[in-house]
């Protein structure tokens, strides 16, 4: 071989060492190791000959165990069906944003070309803040959503690839080999990355990411820290309830008829936390949409709650300690009560109007 041959090939090697260096793969190809289900069904994830599947069914996110501030992130996604909607999550935190099923984040949009592009999005990498974070797009834009300066992505069900690099609060995304949105002074600008379940049924492959020098993000810049909450709705039927009349799944939403019967959880539970997010479509009532069944039957029932917002979602968490509970609504005290030794049954109660629930969780 004539030595400038040689040398070039030498380089080429050389340079895509250099290229793979320091990525390191998210998915082992055989589970969902190093992946937190967040409040999806275990059906809606899944591994499927070497890819992460997911049935789009309900609508929520799977994250990252492990949070990242600064860092090059590599994967290829493809849409099973025309028209499907999902996205990758940057700097999310680790919980759903009240009343919704998404986590707060920069949203990398992951449409498919028969979704249709508008005014207000397109299907080729939209970059926009979503449900507390921000954002300065880069133009176009409108509002704190960037758009493309090209329209790249391949249509169901071919395959499409994102390069999404991050650094000091600015977000750049590249599709299918160039560089098309993005923007900067985000916030967050560390945490958690997610997938989305959003309707569409998705594949996802060579998810991989190389980690850059922290930047320093303040502790205002980042999100939460993830704790051992898990679901108890899933989404997609009344698994873990004991069936009640009255109520129904309606995707991540868990809907209750006005004066349904009391929809009691299939655990009973001694020290808990316990957090649930709802909403009535009419005059705010002060009945806790949350009960209690001790073991010898005794239905025990919250206090008033004289702080809810009327036609609006509503958080409600209530910590038992012993025989002690200790009720807080929307971020403030409401109230205390003092509970029987022994387990304690939770349940959902629609009062006499119509109730929406949403964000389940307790640890």
């Amino acid at each position: 071989m004539k030595p400038p041959l040689l040398f070039a090939l030498l380089l080429t090697v050389v340079l895509r060492a250099a290229d793979d260096d320091g990525f390191v793969s998210l998915f082992d190809g055989k589970s969902l190791a190093g992946w937190v289900n967040v409040n999806c069904a275990p059906e809606t994830w899944t591994v499927r000959d070497g890819m992460i599947h997911c049935d789009g069914v309900p609508t929520g996110a799977m994250r990252t165990e492990k949070q990242y501030e600064n860092f090059i992130l590599e994967l290829e996604w493809r849409h099973l069906k025309p028209a499907g909607n999902s996205g990758v999550f940057i700097w999310a935190g680790p919980m759903p944003a009240l009343g919704q099923p998404f986590l707060r984040a920069i949203e990398v949009q992951v449409l498919d070309n028969a979704y249709g592009d508008t005014d207000s999005h397109t299907t080729h990498g939209d970059v926009f803040s979503i449900h507390g974070s921000t954002i300065k797009p880069f133009p176009p834009s409108r509002g704190q959503r960037s758009f493309p300066t090209e329209h790249r992505s391949k249509p169901s069900p071919e395959w499409n690839h994102y390069r999404i690099t991050c650094q000091g609060g600015t977000l750049r995304l590249a599709v299918n080999g160039k560089e098309v949105s993005g923007g900067e002074d985000c916030v967050w600008r560390k945490g958690y990355l997610a997938l989305e379940s959003e309707g569409g049924e998705v594949d996802w492959r060579n998810l991989r990411i190389k980690e850059l020098l922290p930047s320093g993000a303040t502790p205002e810049q980042t999100a939460p820290v993830a704790e051992p909450w898990a679901s108890i709705y899933d989404g997609r039927s009344l698994r873990g309830w004991r069936e009640a009349a009255g109520w129904k799944p309606a995707d991540w939403q868990l809907h209750g008829e006005a004066n349904a019967a009391t929809l009691w959880s299939e655990r009973s539970l001694n020290d808990f936390d316990l957090r649930l997010d709802w909403n009535r479509n009419a005059a705010a009532s002060s009945a806790s949409p949350i009960v209690f069944r001790a073991g010898d039957a005794r239905e025990i029932a919250l206090p008033a709650l004289t702080a809810v917002k009327e036609k609006e979602w509503n958080r409600l968490a209530v910590a038992r300690r012993g025989t002690k509970l200790t009720i807080t609504l929307n971020d403030e005290p409401a109230g205390e009560l003092t509970v029987p030794v022994g387990p304690l049954t939770p349940g959902l109660h629609s009062g006499d109007t119509a109730i929406r629930c949403a964000g389940l969780f307790i640890k």
